[in-house]
Order: structure tokens, then C-alpha cells, then sequence
């Protein structure tokens, strides 16, 4: 697109939303320091490179086989790099604790260090980006529908010894980057059929979380992650959304969102400001279910944008932590990462560019015809002529023009492997 296309563009949005008492520069600046944690696992489907031989399990799947995966770290390394420089910004990197470089060495889960993450720590610092850090409970030969909460205890410490050592990887994570690691701690438990001993379970995880917690570290931030139920799983999960809101609120813990983790008709938007009035921080996990957690491309869809419309209404974007969180393995890999970053930061970017100032004075004073009818009417400001200039500023592809060049890394890259 002509550079002064978009110039053009932009100057008329500038004004556009001026007039409803928008500062539209003000948003952009915003937006540059919002930084999104980006998901590895999207570019190999969750694999990992323990070379354990162990299948995807623990009541997830990555459905779908395009060709192309990355099939080891330096594929994935490049791989993400190549996404990267198609979202505008600067951004983090999520890692899961079976992507260490363990040099073709069998290291369990319970003897990893944080020596078997220093080329990731180096790697991240050379590309100006902050690594994020979580537990892996599943895919492994221990993990079997229960880890933490398991009733046999040499299983249950076997995942606590796991996850105590993750919470000191991401410690020295966030020592060498100078920024706290945000380490999460997801587990798969539950069951298959009905169970008649939801306390025990219950008491079984959070007597491990106490053990896990008790080391207070400086370089990183612990979090606890939901969710509705696993394939396998269906009928009862350990660690449901009340389990870990009354574990979090107790301890003072972030407590993570998985958009996918939800009933369908649940909003996890209204769940921000509740949140936040009873702990310090919230991280989010956002992807796309469709029927079930099916961890589809984030879009720009009305779920995606009310969640970032109530992260900025509520003032929170220094409390809220945005990270990616699916696995689509049926179209290209990496086209998946650059439309799920980029549709996150529209949906942000129109958050941002909200007439709130006015829309709060007309609720202030029950005018809510006024109120509906700026809501509506603002969903047609040119909030668009505003991200292109968003995306020029950052040097990278305006519009679809990023489709044809990751067409072209398919071509040379991807489809030969």
C-alpha cells in the first residue's frame, strides 16, 4: 500500500476521532507497549523436544496436518522469528517446559534445570524478546488423568518435584532479562466418568500448589489456569474455575483466563473487573473455541473484542497479561501466529480508540439511547486507517500484504521439510 495512502487515511481518522474526544496518537502509544506472550507450541503442534516418544495427551489436541511443522529448535527458533516480523511491536515468547535444549539427552521432567533453558534465555536477549515459562504435565508416561492430585503419592511428588523446578526456571528466566517470568501452572486432571471423591482431589492439589508455592522467588510470577473439562475428561476437572478463584484470591496468585475454558455462553470479559478487585493480576490465554476448547486461530470477533474493550475500561492494560494460547495444525503455521497476534492487537487498538470519556458521561447521566447510539456509531469509526498506520510505523506489511511473503517462506522453507 502507497505510503501516502495511508498518511491520508490516518490524517481523516485523526480527525474522525477528535471529534468524539478521542487521541488517537495517545492510543497508539499505548498499543506499542502492549506486548503479547506468544505461544511456541504453535509451530509444532505442541511436540516438544523431550524425543521421549511420548504422544500428545492429558485431554488436549492439535487437530489437523498441514505440512511443514517444525520438527526442532532451530526450525521453530526460525519459524517464530518469521511470524514476528509480521506482527507490529515487540513481543514475548511463552515457553512450555518440554521445549528445553536438551541436547538428544532423556532428562524427566523432574530433573530439568535451568541450564537445559540458558540457549533460550540467550537466544530471547538477541532478539530483544522476554521469555514466559509453563509446567508440563501432560504427554507423559506419569501423567494419566491425574498429576498433582493423584491419590499415589510417589506419582503426585513426582509432578511436584516437576513443577517446583519449572517455578526455578522461570526465576532465572526473569533474573537474566531483567523482567519477571510469568510462569503458568496448568493441570489436565479430572476424570472421565462421574466420580464420588471431588474433596479428596481437590484437597490432594491444593495441599501440592501449598508445597509447590513455598519457595518465594523475585524473577517471576506464578499463575493458575482453569478449565471446564479435557478430551478424556469430560465430567469432572480438579482444577475448575471456583478451585483456582478461591486458590488465587487465598494466596494472592494471578489467576489465568483461557478463553477456551468456559462454558460457551459464559463471558470471560465480565470476569476482568471482578477479578481484579481481589488480586493483583490477571493473565489471559485467548484463542478461539468454536464447539469445545478446539484452540482455533484467534480472530477479531465480538468475544475477542469485548475482552480488550473491559481490559482498557477497567484501566488495566499494567495488570492484565495477553498471551496466545492455540494450536491450529490445519493451515500454515505461521500464517496461524501472524493472524491470531495481529487480530488480538485490532481488538485492543479499537479498545483504545473507545470514546469511553463520552460514553461514561452520557451513562452518568442515564442517557443510554446516547449511550447505545455512540457504541454503535463507533464501531464504524475508521479505526482501520489507524492500524495500518499502526503496522507502517513498525516496518512491517500493511494489510494482507504479509500473505504472499509467507507463501513465499512456505515455498522455500516449510514445504520442504
Amino acid at each position: 500500500m502507497k505510503e501516502e495512502l495511508i498518511k491520508k487515511a490516518y490524517d481523516i481518522a485523526v480527525e474522525r476521532y477528535a471529534a468524539v474526544g478521542v487521541d488517537v496518537e495517545q492510543a497508539m502509544e499505548k498499543l506499542q507497549k502492549v506486548a503479547l506472550s506468544l505461544h511456541c507450541w504453535q509451530a509444532d503442534d505442541v511436540a516438544g523436544f523431550e524425543n521421549q516418544g511420548d504422544t500428545l495427551s492429558g485431554g488436549i489436541q492439535a487437530t489437523g496436518n498441514y505440512p511443514g511443522k517444525a520438527r526442532n529448535m532451530e526450525e521453530l527458533r526460525a519459524d517464530i522469528l518469521k511470524a514476528t516480523s509480521y506482527i507490529p511491536g515487540q513481543h514475548r515468547l511463552n515457553l512450555h517446559a518440554i521445549y528445553g535444549d536438551f541436547q538428544g539427552e532423556r532428562v524427566d521432567r523432574d530433573q530439568i534445570e535451568p541450564k537445559h533453558f540458558q540457549s533460550w534465555m540467550e537466544w530471547a536477549k538477541e532478539h530483544n524478546m522476554k521469555l514466559d515459562f509453563n509446567s508440563s504435565s501432560f504427554s507423559h508416561s506419569k501423567s494419566g488423568d491425574l498429576s498433582l492430585s493423584n491419590p499415589d503419592k510417589s506419582i503426585r511428588d513426582f509432578w511436584i518435584e516437576h513443577t517446583k523446578r519449572c517455578r526455578n526456571i522461570a526465576n532465572e528466566m526473569g533474573k537474566f532479562q531483567g523482567d519477571p517470568c510469568i510462569m503458568n501452572l496448568w493441570v489436565h486432571d479430572g476424570s472421565k466418568d462421574q466420580t464420588v471423591n471431588r474433596m479428596l482431589y481437590r484437597e490432594l492439589l491444593k495441599d501440592s500448589l501449598d508445597q509447590i508455592f513455598e519457595e518465594k522467588y523475585e524473577g517471576m510470577k506464578d499463575c493458575i489456569e482453569s478449565k471446564v473439562f479435557g478430551i478424556g475428561l469430560e465430567s469432572y476437572t480438579v482444577g475448575s474455575n471456583d478451585f483456582y478463584i478461591g486458590y488465587g484470591v487465598s494466596r494472592q496468585k494471578i489467576v489465568t483466563l483461557d478463553t477456551g475454558h468456559f462454558h460457551p455462553t459464559e463471558s470471560v470479559a465480565d470476569k476482568i473487573s471482578s477479578l481484579l478487585l481481589y488480586i493483583p493480576e490477571i493473565m489471559l490465554h485467548v484463542s478461539r473455541p468454536v464447539r469445545w476448547d478446539s484452540d482455533h486461530v484467534t480472530i477479531m470477533n465480538d468475544e475477542t473484542l469485548e475482552l480488550a474493550k473491559e481490559i482498557v475500561r477497567c484501566d488495566a492494560l499494567d495488570k492484565v497479561h495477553i498471551g496466545l494460547d492455540y494450536f491450529d495444525a490445519s493451515i500454515n503455521r505461521i500464517g496461524a501466529y501472524v493472524v491470531g497476534s495481529r487480530a488480538t492487537q485490532k481488538c485492543v487498538l479499537q479498545a483504545l480508540l473507545e470514546p469511553l470519556a463520552k460514553l461514561r458521561e452520557y451513562e452518568a447521566n442515564g442517557q443510554y439511547f446516547e449511550r447505545l447510539a455512540l457504541l454503535e456509531e463507533a464501531k464504524s469509526l475508521p479505526w482501520n486507517a489507524v492500524w495500518d498506520m499502526f503496522c507502517f510505523k513498525n516496518n512491517v506489511p500493511v494489510g494482507e500484504l504479509f500473505i504472499p511473503e509467507i507463501q513465499q517462506y512456505e515455498a522455500e522453507i516449510t514445504s520442504k521439510r
